[in-house]
C-alpha cells in the first residue's frame, strides 16, 4: 500500500462516495471505525449540509474519513434537446403525479462553498468526481495536509490529475456503478470505456501516481486482482450500498439481488450524463432520448424518481448498481470490511503458494 494511504486506512478497502443518500455518516464511520477508509458524498447537497454531515460522522469516530466533490460542469448542453426530453417525460409527470424540475437549477453544486468548508476545516481526504481541479486548489488541499484524489477513467485524465497535483487516483473502469466520472462529457464515447484491470495496466504506464481501483469489485479476490495488477486500494460502491448503515432506499437495496433485474446498463435515462444501473422500465422506454445534458436532466427528473421511491415503484427510480451487484451481501458495513479483509489475505495467500 501506497505509505500516505496507509496512514488513512488499516485495510486497503475505500467505501466509495455515493451521491443521493447511500453514503451517509454512519456507513462512512463504520467502515474507518473497521479499518477502511469511508466516504461522505457531498454531491447534490448544499455546502451547509455538507458540512453538517461533517459534523456528525466525526462524533461518530476519531478515524480518518473522506469527503467527495463534484467539479462544476461546463454549459454544453443544448436547450432544444434538454426541452425535446422533458416533453418526453410528460407522461412520466403524469404518472406519478409530479411536477419536473428545474433543468436550470444550478450547474456547480456549490463547488467553491464546499472547498471553502473543507479548506478552513480540514478532513483527511478529499476526491473529485467530473474533472480535475486546478494545482492552486490542489495545492491549498497540500498546505491543509488533506490527502487528494481525483477520479480517472483514462491514461489521459490520470496524466492531467499528475500534472495538477493530486496525491492518487481512483481509476474507474467501465464496469463501475452509478456515474462514470470522466472529465469531459463527450456523448462520441459512450459505450467506450475501459475494463478496470486493462485501465490500471494504461494508467501505471502513464503516471507515477498511486491508484485506488474502483469497478466491479465486490470480494476479496477481486481486491487482491487490483492489488496484484498495482492498486494499492479497492474502493468499493454499490458492496456496500445493501448495508443497513447505507441511506439507499429499501427498494434500491432489494433491486441488487432481485431476480427480476438481470443485467446493467449505462444510461444516460436519469441524469444526461452515462450512468450504470439495473435495467428497469424508465431506462427502457427513455435511455435512447436522452440528451448529453448533466446536471439539466437530473434536475429535470428529480422529482420523478422520489415519487417514484415514494410510491414504492422501482421500476422509476435510478438503481445505481455495478456489474457485480449480484454479489451483494446484506451484512453490516464493519462485518463487510471484516469479511473482505480477510478474503483478501486468504487470495493473497493463495497467489503466493501457487508462485512459490
Amino acid at each position: 500500500m501506497s505509505s500516505a494511504l496507509t496512514d488513512l486506512c488499516r485495510y486497503p478497502i475505500v467505501q466509495a462516495p455515493m451521491a443521493g443518500g447511500a453514503s451517509s455518516p454512519q456507513l462512512a464511520a463504520a467502515v474507518s471505525e473497521a479499518g477502511g477508509l469511508g466516504f461522505l458524498a457531498a454531491g447534490y447537497k448544499t455546502a451547509d449540509g455538507m458540512y453538517q454531515e461533517v459534523k456528525q460522522i466525526r462524533g461518530l469516530t476519531g478515524r480518518p474519513f473522506g469527503v467527495n466533490v463534484f467539479m462544476p460542469q461546463p454549459n454544453t448542453a443544448d436547450p432544444a434537446a434538454v426541452e425535446v426530453y422533458r416533453h418526453q417525460l410528460a407522461g412520466e409527470a403524469t404518472w406519478y403525479d409530479t411536477p419536473l424540475g428545474d433543468p436550470d437549477s444550478g450547474r456547480d453544486d456549490g463547488y467553491e462553498a464546499k472547498l471553502a468548508i473543507l479548506l478552513d476545516d480540514p478532513v483527511a481526504a478529499v476526491s473529485f468526481t467530473f474533472g480535475c481541479p486546478s494545482r492552486d486548489v490542489l495545492k491549498s488541499f497540500a498546505k491543509a495536509g488533506t490527502f487528494t484524489v481525483v477520479t480517472v477513467t483514462t491514461p489521459e485524465e490520470a496524466q492531467a490529475a499528475q500534472w495538477a497535483g493530486a496525491d492518487a487516483l481512483c481509476v474507474q473502469g467501465i464496469e463501475a456503478g452509478g456515474h462514470q466520472g470522466t472529465h469531459r462529457d463527450d456523448i462520441a464515447a459512450d459505450g467506450t470505456g475501459v475494463g478496470l484491470l486493462t485501465l490500471i495496466a494504461l494508467v501505471r504506464e502513464a503516471v507515477q501516481l498511486p491508484v485506488i481501483a474502483a469497478g466491479g469489485l465486490m470480494r476479496g479476490g477481486q481486491i487482491a486482482a487490483a492489488l496484484a495488477a498495482g492498486a494499492v486500494g479497492a474502493q468499493l460502491g454499490t458492496a456496500f450500498l445493501v448495508c443497513p448503515e447505507s441511506g439507499a432506499n429499501t427498494l434500491h437495496k432489494q433491486a441488487m439481488t432481485n431476480p427480476l433485474f438481470v443485467r446493467t446498463e449505462l444510461t444516460r435515462a436519469f441524469s444526461g450524463r452515462p450512468a450504470r444501473g439495473l435495467v428497469n422500465r424508465f431506462m427502457r422506454e427513455h435511455g435512447r432520448y436522452a440528451p448529453a445534458a448533466y446536471p439539466q436532466v437530473h434536475h429535470l427528473t428529480s422529482g420523478l424518481r422520489k415519487a417514484a421511491a415514494k410510491s414504492g415503484d422501482p421500476q422509476g427510480m435510478a438503481l445505481w448498481a455495478g456489474q457485480g451487484h449480484r454479489l451483494a451481501r446484506d451484512l453490516p458495513a464493519a462485518q463487510l470490511v471484516e469479511v473482505l479483509a480477510a478474503e483478501l489475505d486468504s487470495a493473497r495467500a493463495a497467489l503466493a503458494l501457487g508462485g512459490s
